[in-house]
């Protein structure tokens, strides 16, 4: 028996959704009959995802605001009368290396990547299991890792080492939400066709090593990751909890 990705009837969230990765997820949620809470620090950014998912006949709630501000964010979730799904996607990175690492950039990227995804979602949780049908209904956390959440790569570290930590988040959350029936997994894409890798692929030596690591031979486009995530949001991956989509083209099979 086949299980479709249907969302009609749920309320998503989707942090860093004003572009790229998040942008993608939001419009794929709202295609598959999600409501949407798309939030982003750019309002301008916003708007135009509104736009888009409202072009689909979708349906969204659009907030601006820092992930890292917990004040902001907690009166966000006040205005929400329920949360089904959080697509956990907001983070960054600034390659360095590892000699080289400002403290700046360090401490910025573990309060985005790390302090904020747990807070985001621990607040999108206790939202979650209040409401009396949850165990009935189920809900679905994803968190949006990376490949190199399971590897290493040169001038990544501090990217590494909080992917490798939302991974850790991943599992243990998974154990302790199971009860409330609500499955907790990540997606790990390589790298995507995004406007912050095609900054990065402006070092076209970098390109052609990132690419050799890809056994496929060519980088994800935001569609893949999108698709991934509407998937493990669904009722179609209902036993699927604590783990890894890897959406990497092989770069970790090898």
């Amino acid at each position: 028996m086949f299980k479709k990705i249907n969302l009609k009837g749920k309320t998503a969230m989707v942090t860093g959704a004003g572009k790229g990765i998040g942008k993608a997820c939001a419009i794929a949620l709202a295609e598959a009959g999600a409501k949407v809470v798309i939030i982003s620090r750019t309002l301008s950014d916003l708007i135009k995802v509104e736009k888009e998912i409202k072009r689909t006949k979708g349906s969204c709630l659009k907030f601006e605001c820092d992930v890292t501000d917990l004040d902001k964010f907690k009166n966000i979730l006040n205005e929400i009368n329920k949360l089904d799904i959080l697509v956990n996607n907001a983070g960054n990175n600034r390659p360095e290396h590892f000699t080289k690492i400002k403290k700046e950039n360090m401490e910025y990227l573990v309060e985005l990547n790390m302090k904020a995804a747990f807070n985001v979602a621990q607040l999108c949780s206790k939202k979650m299991v209040q409401l009396k049908s949850r165990k009935k209904v189920g809900g679905s956390i994803i968190n949006m890792s990376s490949q190199l959440g399971r590897v290493g790569a040169p001038i990544r570290s501090v990217y590494n080492m909080t992917k490798f930590g939302l991974e850790g988040l991943t599992r243990g959350m998974a154990l302790e939400l199971g009860k409330f029936n609500i499955r907790v997994n990540s997606v790990c894409p390589t790298f995507v066709e995004t406007p912050m890798v095609k900054a990065f692929f402006k070092d076209k030596k970098f390109k052609t090593q990132m690419i050799r690591n890809i056994p496929l031979g060519r980088v994800a486009q935001e569609s893949d990751v999108s698709t991934a995530v509407a998937f493990l949001a669904a009722d179609s991956s209902n036993s699927i909890t604590g783990t890894s989509l890897m959406v990497d083209g092989g770069w970790t099979a090898q």
